[in-house]
């Protein structure tokens, strides 16, 4: 079971804040890479592999100018989490099937073609929401909690779980 994420039409300036939390949450909780379309932006590539440096893990983030070449490459399962989508609770038993998702994530307005190109087109609610919450939504959900207990090898720190304040310790 491994997710990759493809986030489309990032533009540096204005979506690099919701495009590192694409990439956080995908990391956090389970995916295993993010592919991001748009303009290259190298600045959000360090960032995010800082974060693995630092936090652990071997998740990756690669860029792809042209995201229609990563949809037609891709060999697995095409998901697109839309509003406009299906009910997620209906379909997740047998998203949880298939391997080797792709899960699709817009930026600015998502071409109509995602929706044709896509296996599924997937809503975690009908109602207007984030991209970032639908993401998490649906990690959660497709690893039935588990990706909440999920180790982050090679960390070089460490949260300690507070119930007030914050505090981090450096591994060695």
């Amino acid at each position: 079971m491994t997710i990759t994420v493809l986030r489309l039409g990032h533009r540096p300036g204005r979506d690099v804040r919701v495009s590192t939390h694409c990439a956080l949450v995908s990391r956090a909780l389970g995916a295993k890479e993010i592919i991001y379309s748009g303009e290259r932006d190298s600045g959000y590539e360090e960032s995010v592999r800082k974060v693995v440096k630092n936090w652990g893990g071997s998740f990756k983030i690669r860029y792809e100018k042209n995201w229609r070449r990563v949809l037609a490459r891709w060999k697995g399962t095409k998901v697109h989490l839309s509003v406009y989508g299906l009910p997620m609770q209906k379909h997740i038993r047998k998203l949880r099937q298939q391997k080797g998702i792709l899960l699709i994530v817009g930026g600015e307005k998502v071409p109509g073609e995602v929706y044709q190109l896509s296996d599924y087109n997937i809503a975690v609610s009908s109602q207007p929401h984030s991209e970032i919450g639908a993401l998490a939504v649906f990690l959660h959900e497709y690893f039935s909690g588990k990706e909440l207990e999920k180790s982050f090898p090679g960390a070089k720190l460490k949260v300690i779980p507070q119930e007030r304040g914050k505090k981090t310790v450096k591994i060695d």
